[in-house]
């Protein structure tokens, strides 16, 4: 049986922008001091004019060198360390929204995929990653997904809020048949793409900002029957944690049931082709009976610091003895390799 973390990260740096086309060169982010700045942890991003905390939300049990891919050996070494066979990584920077021009947005997401694909070829058996897409440009986007298909992507990264726009506006349908045509996940990570959601909530602790968003989505896809219309599309849900599904799924059900259907909560996640990433405090035995076996993940936020960071949660769940070790293996192995198409 093989361990994969389901949500691992990178945190870019200076060289993350390297692999920008000439032209694009002046829209390269650059690192500041923000000495006076205490939650940006004293140095920030500059980015078409925005500041961005850099050096917060950084998980100083990852060595810097492992989780900025300076040192791809002594990433390996220390999953080795932590009993990890693969990681799936997925960006920091586009947590938050950063851009309203689609020519920035593509140079960014262009330079940091190829990134990507470098740290990728040097780890194939132990790194994949997740493709970051300029959705504000949607040919460019569907380019970049094939792209990155044939460079050892295994999902589609999306926040719970694009833009002004929900995840289950029509907007995306290209992108999900291209998902599902190109075997990609689309991977809902904690995160918001909208920058009225995120500067209305900028004073509170970031559960309204980054989390609530996906849990909406869920529920608007699952509500406005997304996954039957793209029925070779897989959808994820990611970072922030299970203990909301049974609620979600109780809602849906009862408005569903309001128009004369009925609901088998049990059967939704499995018939929709969705999975969703458990923290190892959520009561497992509880989610699992609206969840099934088959369809929950784990991960462990490598390089973050935030409620979802757990850098031991694959060892910890397989040892606290909360679930059946068949479902264990489920979740870190079985399930893992069907969501992404290991």
């Amino acid at each position: 049986m093989a361990v994969i973390d389901s949500d691992a990260h990178v945190l870019e740096s200076e060289r993350t922008w390297d692999y920008m086309l000439e032209s694009e060169r002046d829209l390269k982010p650059r690192i500041v001091a923000t000495p006076n700045d205490r939650d940006s942890g004293g140095e920030s991003w500059l980015i078409d004019g925005l500041y961005m905390g850099k050096a917060r939300n950084v998980g100083h049990e990852t060595p810097k060198e492992s989780r900025e891919m300076d040192d791809i050996k002594a990433r390996i070494k220390h999953m080795d360390e932590l009993g990890v066979d693969m990681q799936v990584l997925y960006p920091t920077i586009f947590l938050r929204p950063y851009t309203r021009r689609p020519e920035l947005e593509l140079a960014m997401t262009r330079s940091y995929n190829r990134w990507l694909v470098d740290i990728w070829k040097r780890a194939p058996d132990r790194l994949r990653w997740v493709v970051v897409l300029p959705l504000l440009s949607m040919d460019k986007a569907l380019e970049e997904a094939r792209f990155a298909k044939d460079n050892g992507a295994c999902g589609i990264f999306v926040r719970g809020l694009e833009g002004d726009k929900r995840l289950s506006d029509s907007y995306f349908f290209p992108l999900y048949e291209a998902a599902g045509r190109l075997d990609l996940p689309v991977c809902v990570h904690a995160a918001t793409g909208s920058f009225a959601v995120h500067d209305f909530f900028a004073d509170e602790c970031g559960f309204s900002r980054f989390k609530l968003a996906v849990v909406s989505s869920f529920h608007g896809i699952i509500f406005n029957e997304i996954p039957d219309k793209f029925r070779n599309t897989r959808f994820a849900f990611i970072e922030v944690s299970s203990q909301w599904v049974p609620y979600a799924l109780h809602d849906f059900a009862r408005r569903f049931e309001r128009r004369g259907v009925k609901v088998d909560k049990k059967e939704v996640l499995r018939r929709n082709r969705i999975y969703v990433a458990c923290q190892t405090d959520d009561d497992l035995p509880y989610v699992l009976k609206y969840s099934g076996e088959d369809h929950i993940v784990i991960g462990t936020d490598y390089g973050h610091n935030d409620t979802a960071s757990e850098i031991l949660a694959l060892r910890k769940l397989r040892e606290d003895g909360v679930v059946p070790p068949h479902v264990v293996n489920k979740i870190l192995d079985n399930n893992a390799r069907a969501l992404y198409a290991l």
